[in-house]
């Protein structure tokens, strides 16, 4: 290929993407490039990664290879395909259809791969080969990178967390949540024989190298989200089991460290049990029966990857031993297998298209943890917890990020976004119409990758009751809606304040009373001569009575 050609689709490439500034962030190119599905991605999907990596413990460096199979969706002669591979991990070279090729160029943590023949409908294979040494993490999940840790006996333990920094941190793909592997995805993991390596799904064969090496290859037949394809190397121990779900059997391992079998046992089975069996009777079977359930034990605390869910509670009640609602009701039951397993739902089934709308993912999984509550304890216990988790919302910036440049929202999509899911069911005031909605969800959107807008206009439709203003308020602003009252002449006046001029939610008073409060001032006959009101707990919102 004419190398003046290439630069010439470099400086397009470089220069056809322009800065934003918006409020007081200012979005780099890199950041575009990063969270946009622009034209060096929308032309091609992926339907298969064949993806194996080779860890070595004591240089913490990785070597492996991605063959990527995809379809091409906008066809043309030549066509320039970005690839996302973070510093200081390089791709070392690439095979387009089982052919050498030198025309790719790197960008930042963006590679720049130029093919010929990319005609519409047409189906091809890359193979990429990468090493280096990637991003080690100091604060695992929350500070995404490989983790290369010891167990208690000294063996080696390592695995990786990205969600936040992204799978290209690690390995290139196209590192954009709206684009799942369609077909199939594929890890092989190579790793001292003295070791056992674990990736999502099944183990579909465990292969002697015959160099001191074994290569375990796991298959995934359900899309799953890039950043959940994850190795976990370690001196692994299984103990096999099952649970009689909605679809049949479900398989549900546990990849345990051989010390910690009987606090396997005794924990961790009878907590998968309880909460597979709450979700499904919520949100509808696992979504995943075919790659099965399992839980690894994790050198970090926990990650939500796709039928590979990563623990480390320490085979404790409540998280990392705490209640975060400071109830009680959080130390009942143990937070990471529920939250990071109510991710099988919220986030690996229905995925947010853009990290922005992160809050999909967090908040409907934080409610779920609500749910469980009321299946284990009563309705009013998961009331209350959910009450609990409500006083650490900060209200910084909306849970809703900007768009098309990677950024997620506030750290509020966890627990205010649980409040929004809270709200709306408060409203249906229905609940078997509420678990519906929940299951419809699962069943529209499975497998699937959606917006906040596409979600909205779902659950508008479905229930038949206009949420937009609710979900303006909460996920778009950092407003907390103010209920004011004055009782005069036995009547009650009631309007909104510190809200969206179209913000119009009924609430509930004294118990069982419900109003339909707006910004104009309304008012009602009370029923007796108080002189004041109560308003419902199961509400984000303030009350203030004025004079």
């Amino acid at each position: 290929m004419n190398k003046a050609f290439i630069k010439a689709l470099l400086f397009l490439f470089v220069f056809s993407h322009f800065n934003i500034f918006s409020q007081t962030k200012f979005f780099t190119r890199e950041d575009s490039l990063l969270g946009s599905n622009h034209l060096y991605r929308s032309w091609w999907d992926v339907k298969v990664y064949n993806l194996t990596v080779k860890p070595d413990y004591k240089s913490k460096t990785l070597t492996g290879v991605n063959v990527i199979e995809y379809t091409v969706l906008k066809g043309d002669s030549l066509q320039a395909m970005q690839l996302d591979l973070q510093f200081p991990m390089a791709i070392d070279s690439v095979f387009y259809d089982e052919v050498k090729i030198n025309s790719f160029v790197k960008y930042h943590n963006r590679w720049m791969i130029f093919l010929q023949n990319q005609y519409k409908n047409s189906r091809h294979v890359l193979k990429v080969y990468f090493s280096g040494k990637p991003k080690e993490a100091s604060n695992p999940p929350w500070d995404g990178g490989w983790v290369w840790k010891k167990d208690s006996l000294g063996n080696p333990w390592m695995s990786v967390a990205c969600q936040g920094n992204g799978p290209s941190i690690w390995y290139p793909c196209k590192d954009l949540q709206s684009d799942e592997p369609d077909n199939a995805t594929i890890l092989n993991i190579i790793v001292p024989d003295t070791l056992v390596g674990i990736g999502n799904g099944r183990l579909a064969k465990k292969t002697s190298l015959n160099s001191g090496y074994d290569q375990y290859s796991w298959l995934v037949v359900n899309p799953i989200n890039n950043y959940n394809i994850v190795p976990y190397i370690g001196k692994y121990t299984l103990l096999h089991d099952s649970v009689n779900g909605e679809k049949g059997k479900l398989i549900t391992d546990y990849w345990v460290l051989s010390y910690h079998q009987q606090k396997a046992i005794n924990h961790l089975k009878p907590n998968v049990i309880k909460t597979i069996k709450c979700f499904e009777h919520w949100f509808g079977p696992y979504p995943f029966y075919e790659d099965s359930y399992k839980i690894v034990e994790a050198p970090y605390l926990g990650m939500e990857h796709q039928s590979n869910v990563a623990y480390g509670n320490y085979y404790l009640n409540g998280y990392a031993g705490r209640d975060l609602s400071n109830t009680g009701w959080g130390m009942k039951w143990d937070f990471i297998v529920v939250h990071e397993s109510g991710h099988e739902w919220f986030g690996n089934n229905i995925t947010a298209s853009d990290v922005a709308d992160n809050w999909i993912h967090e908040g409907f999984t934080s409610y779920a943890e609500v749910l469980f509550t009321e299946c284990e304890f009563g309705k009013e216990a998961g009331n209350d917890y959910c009450e609990g988790v409500k006083k650490s919302i900060s209200n910084d910036v909306p849970i809703i990020g900007r768009y098309e440049v990677h950024e997620e929202g506030s750290g509020d999509m966890y627990n205010k976004g649980s409040q929004v899911v809270h709200m709306i069911r408060q409203v249906m005031n229905n609940d078997d119409k509420f678990r519906m909605l929940l299951r419809e969800m699962n069943q529209t959107f499975y497998h699937k990758t959606v917006s906040t807008k596409e979600l909205e206009s779902f659950i508008n439709k479905s229930t038949e009751i206009n949420f937009t203003p609710l979900f303006n308020q909460y996920l778009r602003t950092t407003q907390i809606p103010v209920l004011q009252y004055k009782i005069k002449n036995h009547k009650l006046l009631f309007r909104y304040i510190n809200c969206i001029n179209e913000f119009n939610m009924p609430v509930k008073i004294n118990t069982d009373y419900w109003i339909n409060p707006t910004i104009q001032w309304q008012s009602i006959d009370l029923k007796n001569k108080s002189k004041t009101i109560s308003l419902d707990r199961n509400v984000y919102v303030k009350l203030e009575k004025v004079k």
